[in-house]
C-alpha cells in the first residue's frame, strides 16, 4: 500500500516570524484522516524570520528531532544543554519525564529552515536526553537514528529508525520493509521516483505490505529525503 501527502495539502500555520507546513494535525490544523502514522506524530516544516525563534515552553514524553535545512539553531534547555545545530545536523531530544527548551534562529540576517519531528517514546518518564551530529552527505542510505545508537546513530526511545536518503543523478536504490513494519518518506530536496510516482519537496508517502520498495533519481540534480521505519 503506498499513500502519498502532497506538500500543497498539508496545513499551514503563519504567524509572521513563522511559516510552518504541516504534515499531521497539529496546534490549529486538524485533520482526522491525517494524525499521525505508526509512532510518527508530527512532521514541520518550519521557516523561522531572523533573529526570532519558539520561547521557552515544555515537552513530556516526546521524542523531538530537530533536522536544519538552511541556517542554524540556537538551542537552550532546562538540562543545561545550550548549543547550535548548523544545516546538515541532526538534533534528537527525549523529553522523558519534562524538560523546557527554546529554539531561535540564530542570526539576526538569515532565514532559518528546518523540519521538526515528533516520536511517540515506547518508555513513558525518565530522565531528559540531549544528542545531536552530523550525519554527512555520503550518498545511498545512512542510518541516523536507531533504537540502540548502533554504529554511531543516536539513540531513540522507540522501535523506530530514520535514515538519510541520498542519490546522485540516474541512481536507484532498494528498500527492504519487514513484515509487520510502515515505512514513511518525507522529501526535501529533488525529485524521487517511487514505483512511478514522483515525490516532490514537501511530499510524504506512507508505505505498508510492501516487501521491497525501488526509489530512484530520475532527474539532473542529487535528491535527499528522510526514510522513517515504523512498528
Amino acid at each position: 500500500m503506498l499513500e502519498i501527502r502532497r506538500a500543497a495539502d498539508r496545513g499551514r500555520a503563519s504567524f509572521g516570524w513563522l511559516d510552518s507546513r504541516h504534515t499531521f494535525s497539529f496546534g490549529h490544523y486538524y485533520d482526522p484522516k491525517h494524525m499521525g502514522y505508526s509512532a510518527l506524530r508530527v512532521i514541520n516544516d518550519d521557516t523561522v524570520r531572523a533573529g526570532a525563534g519558539f520561547d521557552t515552553h515544555g515537552h513530556q514524553d516526546m521524542e523531538i528531532i530537530s533536522y536544519v535545512l538552511e541556517g542554524e539553531i540556537a538551542h537552550k534547555d532546562s538540562a543545561g544543554n545550550i548549543k547550535r545545530l548548523p544545516a546538515g545536523e541532526f538534533q534528537l531530544m527525549s523529553a522523558g519525564k519534562g524538560i523546557y527548551h527554546s529554539e531561535f534562529n540564530a542570526s539576526q540576517q538569515d532565514t532559518l529552515k528546518f523540519l521538526q519531528i515528533w516520536i511517540q517514546p515506547d518508555q513513558l518518564g525518565g530522565e531528559p536526553g540531549y544528542q545531536q551530529k552530523d550525519f554527512g552527505q555520503r550518498e545511498g542510505l545512512t542510518p541516523v537514528i536507531t533504537p540502540d545508537g548502533e554504529n554511531g546513530t543516536l539513540s531513540i526511545k522507540q522501535d523506530a529508525r530514520l535514515s538519510q536518503l541520498i542519490l546522485a543523478a540516474g541512481e536507484s536504490l532498494v528498500l527492504t520493509q519487514q513484515a509487520g513494519r510502515r515505512f514513511y518518506l518525507h522529501q526535501i530536496k529533488g525529485q524521487l521516483t517511487v514505483e512511478g510516482e514522483i515525490l516532490s519537496p514537501g511530499d510524504g508517502l506512507k508505505v505498508a505490505h510492501q516487501s521491497e520498495l525501488i526509489v530512484s533519481n530520475q532527474g539532473d540534480v542529487s535528491v535527499t529525503a528522510l526514510v522513517f521505519d515504523l512498528p
